[in-house]
Parts: C-alpha cells; structure tokens; sequence
C-alpha cells in the first residue's frame, strides 16, 4: 500500500509513519516542518520506505502530485494551538478548514478514497454528559480550534457522500509519550527547568483532563481502520482515566526529582479562555472493537518527563499545540 500523510513529521503523524513502515508501506511525508522535525523520521526514511516532502497542503500542485498512486491518506496537517486563535483568528481557518479541503479535493483528483482524519475533544466544547460519547449534542463551540476541527470533519463527510469515499475522523484527548513536544506536560518541564522553586498553573488547577500514550493512540487508530467498515467514522480515541492539573503538576515535579515546589495558580476554572475544565470521552466504540488503553496516565505522563529530560534540544524548539 502507498500512503500519504500530511503532517507526518509531528508527534504523531512521526508515529504513524513508523507503524506504516513496519506494516511495509510506501509512504510519503507531506509536512512544511512548521512544527514538525524530520529527525524523527530518520529511522523511517532509513529504510527506504517513507520520503519526506517538504511542502504545504495549500500548495495544490504539489500536493496532487505526490498524492498519485496513493491508496489512503492520514490527514494531520493542522495548526494546533488552541489558545492561539483569539489572538490570530485566520491560522484556524487556514490551515484546518481549507487545508483538508486541499487535501480532500487532492484526494477527489487522484482518486484516492480513503482518509484517516485526527479531530480533537475540542469539537464538544463544554459539554454537560460525561463521558462524552461521540452522539453528544447539541455541540456549541467555545474556540475556533475546535470549530475548524468540527468543520473539517463535516467536508470529509460530505466528501464521502460526493464522491464514495471512507473515512475515520478521530476525537483525541491529549497525547503524551515519546516525540512529544507541546502542551502542559512540555509547559511544566520547561517553566520548572529555569525555576525549580515556583510554578506557575494556569487556573485553578482543577480542571480534569484525560491523556492518552502515544503507543496506546496508535493502536487504537489501526485496529479502528480494520474493524470499523462504515463509510463515515466518528471516533472517540482516549482513556478511561483522568487527572486533575494539579495532580499532574505533582507528578512531573516527582519525576523530576523536586521537592517543595510552590504552585502558583491564576485563578478561574479554566487555564484560558477556550479552555474546557472537564475532558473525558466515552470510548465505548473502541472497546467494543477490542480497545483498552494498557499505559495508565500516570506512568505515560512519567514517561513523557523522563523523554523530554533525555531530549534536552526539544526544549528549546517550540512546537505550538
């Protein structure tokens, strides 16, 4: 199988690459390297079956030329910074909204009829249901981040019904582990790196998220695409578990061997505005299709410190979420 994946130089869209190779894909990395870093597609790319393409999805011809002979895409290109749209109200737009339009007409072009599509919690805003399964609704936005990902899941739809393509578009929590390089866990190790004594939490530190390791997220991913056969998917992809921020904080102070740490919070019940104080998805899809998280949150957060810790040049690289 040829496979295209567009942002594959990411966190995740690096792991997937690598899960492609070993199930011996041909595989093309579309990527701007924006956010991403072709190290980590050395090993990859050293095999001979993937191939990093520098390029942007809004660069139409290129993207239609190395979409030729590909059987399914996994579409990851996107901004990610969920604070950032207050303040840049296109990026959202841009990159997530006409971006997978690219993409999608690319797709209609050359013929390919299949598409992996990473979505986010986010689309459900604030929701009142808890876990959240994925018919929750009526879904009111409370960012622009998260009403791109809603509107892009919709054109993938439509596309579908147009033009007899599938799809899998998957409703992420956080993902931590190896390669990972934005988000709280990245905030803290880097705010505690230059002040070990104090740390700053945004809000009150109660609000609950659930994470997902990135071994756990990746299998859920492939073992979804070959057990779940409709002609549009929407999937939840989280854990059962959550934590609290302030819970978490500890964690990463104790993992990285800090004691007496003072946690100096900024009030309110959300970290930003846009922020949701409760992320917890019902996963009740994924089991009945054989999924369960194996990395407990606390251990996948452990091991996102100690990778961090052990990759010291992505601490001073910023890769927006």
């Amino acid at each position: 199988m040829k496979a295209l994946v567009t942002g594959g130089a990411g966190f995740i869209g690096s792991h997937i690459v690598d899960e492609l190779v070993r199930r011996n894909a041909e595989v093309v990395v579309y990527d701007n390297l924006s956010t991403g870093f072709a190290r980590r597609l050395e090993d990859s790319v050293s095999t001979g079956h993937a191939r990093l393409v520098h390029a942007d999805v809004l660069d139409h011809d290129a993207l239609i030329r190395e979409m030729a002979g590909a059987e399914q895409v996994f579409h990851l290109a996107a901004n990610a910074d969920v604070r950032g749209g207050k303040d840049h109200t296109r990026v959202d737009v841009d990159q997530n909204i006409l971006g997978t339009h690219a993409v999608l007409e690319a797709m209609r072009i050359a013929g390919v009829r299949r598409i992996v599509f990473t979505s986010s919690a986010t689309v459900y805003g604030e929701p009142e249901v808890f876990p959240t399964p994925e018919y929750y609704g009526p879904i009111l936005q409370t960012s622009l981040y998260g009403a791109s990902k809603l509107a892009a899941e919709a054109l993938i739809q439509a596309y579908c019904e147009y033009f007899g393509m599938r799809s899998h578009s998957f409703r992420f929590v956080s993902w931590i582990g190896e390669r990972y390089s934005h988000g709280v866990i990245y905030d803290f190790v880097k705010k505690l790196q230059e002040d070990p004594t104090e740390l700053e939490i945004l809000g009150d530190g109660n609000q609950r998220k659930s994470y997902l390791h990135v071994e756990d997220g990746i299998r859920g991913i492939f073992l979804a695409i070959e057990k779940m056969e409709a002609p549009k998917n929407v999937i939840n992809l989280g854990h059962e578990e959550f934590m609290n921020v302030t819970d978490l904080a500890r964690v990463v102070c104790n993992e990285m061997g800090l004691a007496n740490v003072r946690f100096r919070f900024t009030g309110g019940i959300r970290g930003w505005l846009g922020d949701s104080p409760l992320v917890h998805l019902d996963i009740s899809r994924m089991k009945a299709v054989g999924f369960s998280p194996k990395v407990g949150i606390e251990e996948g957060v452990r091991r996102t410190v100690r990778y961090l810790l052990a990759n010291p040049w992505l601490l001073d690289t910023r890769e927006k979420m």
